[in-house]
C-alpha cells in the first residue's frame, strides 16, 4: 500500500464499499456524536467521510486533534444508510470506518475559519495566505485560472501560434505607468526596468521573422491598485502578428475568448465576430470607452434641444463650446424625491456641481426644477430623442464633450445598478475602434499621444502631414467584455519614418526617438512586416469567469492596494551590505521614514 494514500478525498464510491483504503488530508470538521465520531476529511480533490466508532484506539487522538491537522488514516469502505447520504458531495454514499491514524503534522489554533465561506478581515487573509487559499472558493478561482491559462495556450497553439518567452530585466522605457527598476551591481549608477508589457520585444519578434507569436506574459507596473488592477505585477495573454490588418487580430483572437468564456463561463457569450463602435460613438451612446452592453440605457445629445433655451446654465456651456447630454431613466419619473436628491449627490461625488432631471409623469405631464424652461415642442423632442415615455425621467450632464461624457456614463452606470437594469447570465463583448491618436494635455499645454505611441495612425504619413493632429485616428483598438476592458492592442507603427514624425508632433526629437527605443528603430530601418497585435489580461478573464468583484480574488498570492506582500512581508528594508553592492544609499527622507517606522513596530 502507498506511503500515503490509495485514493484522493473525492473518488470513493459504493463500488469501493468493502475495500482497505489509506486516505491524507486535512480535518475539515469534526462531528461528536457521543459514540460516533464524525471527520470530514479535505485533500486538494475532494472530502470524504470518516467514522470512528466508540472503543477504537483513535478515538481519543481524533476527538482532541485540532482542525487543518494533516493526518494519514487507514480503514474499510462502508456503504451510508439511506437517511445520511449526503448528495452534495461526489463520495456522499459512503464513509471510511478509521482502523489506524497517523497524525503527521498538527495545526496550532486558526487566525481564520476554514470550513465556513464567510467574510474573513483581509489583512487576516492575505497574511495567512496559505489557509485564505485552502478555502474552497477561493481554492476554485485559482484552479480555474490554472484550467483557463491551460486552454488559452491549447487555443492558441491551435491556430498556429509559438510561444516564446521575452526578457524580465531590459531598458526602461515612457509607458503608461511608473517603472519598477532593478539597481545593477556590475554597471554602478545604471537601471534595468521589469518590462510594463513585452511589446518591444514582441515587434522584434515579427521583425526577426516570426509569424504568430504569443505568451502567457508578466508584466510590472508600478501603479495604485483598484478592484481591476493588481498593483505591481499582472499577467496578459500576449500576442502579435506579421502581415495582418485590424481584421485579421480580431479573426484570430475572437475564437480564443469566445471558446474560453463559454468553457468556463456557464453563461450566454456574444457570438463571434464581436459588434464594433468607435470610441466616439462610446463615448456618446455610453459615456465610456469600456461600456457595459448589459445596462439598456443610452446616452444621446440634448445640445440642440437646450440650445437657446431659457436655462441659463445650459445656454452658457453651449454658447461656450460645450454640450448637453441625456441620460434616460426608465420608470423613475414618480419616484420619491430621495431618489433625484441621492442621485445629485452621487453627481456631486463624481466632481459635478449637480444633475439637473426632468421626469414624464404617469400622466405624462413634465415635472421637476428645469421643466419649465423647454416649450411643449422642445419636451416632445427631447422625449423622441430619448425614447422616453410616461412615466419616465430623464437627467442631464453638461460641460465640454469629455466631461459631460464622463459625468454621464457614471450616471448610467449607477442608473443600471440602482434599478437592477443589467441583463444578467451573459458576457457581452464589443471592440471599441477608431481611437484618436493624439489629445491635448491641458496641464502640459500640449499634444501628447492617447493610447499607444507604437501605433499606426490611419492615413499614415499623409495624415501626419496634413490633417489637425486632434482629428487623426488610430489603429487602435480595445476589447470590452461586461464594462471591463480586457485588452489594448494596434495595428503598429512599422515605418521609420513615420514614428519620427508622430513623435515630432508630440514634442519629441529624433534624438529621443533613438535613445528610447534605438533598438526598435534600428530594426525598422532593416525591413519590417506590417503587423499588429493585443494583449487580453489574465486576470481580469478570470475575473469575469469567476464572478468575483475583486481581481485579489483571483491571484494566489496577491498584493494589497498599499502594494504590500504580507505574507512574505515585501517589499523590506535592504541590508547595508546589499546597498553597498549595488553602490546605493538612503535618502535622508528615508532614513526617517525607516526610522519612525521601527519605532511603530517597538512599540506595537
Amino acid at each position: 500500500m502507498h506511503s500515503y494514500r490509495t485514493h484522493t478525498c473525492n473518488q470513493l464510491e459504493k463500488s469501493h464499499v468493502g475495500q482497505s483504503v489509506k486516505l491524507s488530508g486535512w480535518v475539515h470538521r469534526k462531528r461528536d456524536h457521543g459514540n460516533l465520531l464524525f471527520v470530514d476529511l479535505r485533500d486538494h480533490y475532494g472530502i470524504t467521510q470518516l467514522v470512528v466508532a466508540e472503543g477504537n484506539a483513535h478515538l481519543d487522538a481524533l476527538s482532541h486533534v485540532s482542525l487543518e491537522s494533516v493526518i494519514t488514516i487507514t480503514g474499510k469502505v462502508v456503504a451510508r444508510t439511506q437517511e445520511t447520504v449526503n448528495k452534495e458531495l461526489p463520495t456522499g454514499e459512503v464513509e471510511v470506518a478509521v482502523e489506524t491514524c497517523e497524525i503527521e503534522s498538527p495545526a496550532a489554533p486558526l487566525p481564520l475559519q476554514i470550513n465556513a465561506e464567510r467574510e474573513q478581515p483581509e489583512e487576516t487573509r492575505l497574511k495567512f495566505r496559505f489557509l485564505d487559499l485552502r478555502r474552497e472558493k477561493i481554492h476554485n478561482n485559482i484552479m480555474l485560472r490554472s484550467k483557463v491559462i491551460a486552454s488559452l495556450r491549447q487555443r492558441m497553439n491551435a491556430q498556429g501560434f509559438n510561444e516564446f518567452q521575452t526578457p524580465i530585466l531590459t531598458a526602461s522605457s515612457p509607458e503608461g505607468a511608473r517603472d519598477y527598476l532593478v539597481p545593477s551591481r556590475i554597471h554602478p549608477g545604471k537601471f534595468y526596468a521589469l518590462p510594463q508589457a513585452p511589446q518591444q520585444f514582441k515587434q522584434l519578434l515579427m521583425v526577426s521573422g516570426f509569424d504568430k507569436y504569443f505568451q502567457i506574459a508578466p508584466c510590472f507596473r508600478d501603479e495604485d491598485g483598484r478592484a481591476d488592477r493588481s498593483p505591481g505585477e499582472f499577467y496578459q495573454l500576449d500576442m502579435e502578428m506579421s502581415f495582418v490588418t485590424q481584421d485579421d487580430v480580431f479573426a484570430a483572437i475572437e475564437p480564443v475568448l469566445e471558446g474560453v468564456f463559454k468553457e468556463f463561463g456557464n453563461k450566454t457569450v456574444t457570438p463571434a465576430p464581436f459588434p464594433r463602435i468607435t470610441y466616439k460613438e462610446s463615448m456618446l451612446t455610453y459615456g465610456s470607452d469600456k461600456p457595459d452592453l448589459r445596462n439598456p440605457i443610452k446616452i444621446v445629445d440634448a445640445t440642440e434641444v437646450w440650445r437657446g433655451s431659457g436655462f441659463g446654465i445650459f445656454n452658457k456651456v453651449i454658447e461656450g463650446g460645450g454640450v448637453v447630454r441625456a441620460i434616460p431613466a426608465p420608470g423613475c419619473a414618480d419616484k420619491p424625491r430621495s431618489f433625484f436628491d441621492n442621485m445629485i449627490e452621487f453627481a456631486k461625488l463624481q466632481g459635478a456641481q449637480g444633475l439637473a432631471y426632468i421626469g414624464f409623469g404617469a400622466g405624462d405631464e413634465p415635472k421637476g426644477p428645469i421643466a419649465k424652461f423647454l416649450t411643449p415642442e422642445k419636451l416632445a423632442e427631447l422625449k423622441t430623442i430619448a425614447g422616453l415615455k410616461a412615466g419616465d425621467a430623464v437627467f442631464f450632464s453638461s460641460g465640454t464633450p469629455l466631461a459631460a461624457a464622463k459625468l454621464a456614463g457614471a450616471v448610467r452606470t449607477h442608473l443600471g445598478e440602482e434599478l437592477n437594469l443589467l441583463e444578467q447570465g451573459v458576457f457581452k463583448f464589443l471592440w471599441v475602434v477608431d481611437f484618436p491618436y493624439f489629445e491635448y494635455d491641458e496641464e502640459e499645454k500640449k499634444v501628447i499621444f492617447s493610447h499607444n505611441p507604437f501605433s499606426m495612425p490611419q492615413g499614415g504619413m499623409d495624415a501626419l502631414l496634413n490633417k489637425n493632429p486632434l482629428d487623426i485616428l488610430a489603429y487602435q483598438y480595445d476589447i470590452v467584455c461586461n464594462g471591463v476592458e480586457l485588452s489594448s492592442g494596434a495595428i503598429r507603427n512599422h515605418k521609420p519614418e513615420i514614428m519620427y514624425k508622430a513623435f515630432e508632433i508630440a514634442g519629441y526629437g529624433p534624438e529621443v526617438v533613438d535613445k528610447k527605443f534605438g533598438g526598435m528603430i534600428s530594426a525598422f530601418k532593416f525591413g519590417a512586416p506590417p503587423h499588429g497585435g493585443l494583449a487580453p489580461g489574465v486576470d481580469r478573464i478570470v475575473m469575469l469567469l469567476a464572478d468575483e468583484p475583486n481581481i485579489r480574488e483571483v491571484i494566489a498570492f496577491p498584493m494589497n492596494q498599499k502594494a504590500e506582500d504580507l505574507l512574505m512581508q515585501a517589499p523590506n528594508v535592504a541590508e547595508e551590505k546589499q546597498l553597498r553592492e549595488l553602490h546605493l544609499q538612503l535618502s535622508p527622507k528615508a532614513k526617517q521614514l525607516l526610522a519612525e517606522e521601527a519605532q511603530k513596530g517597538e512599540a506595537a
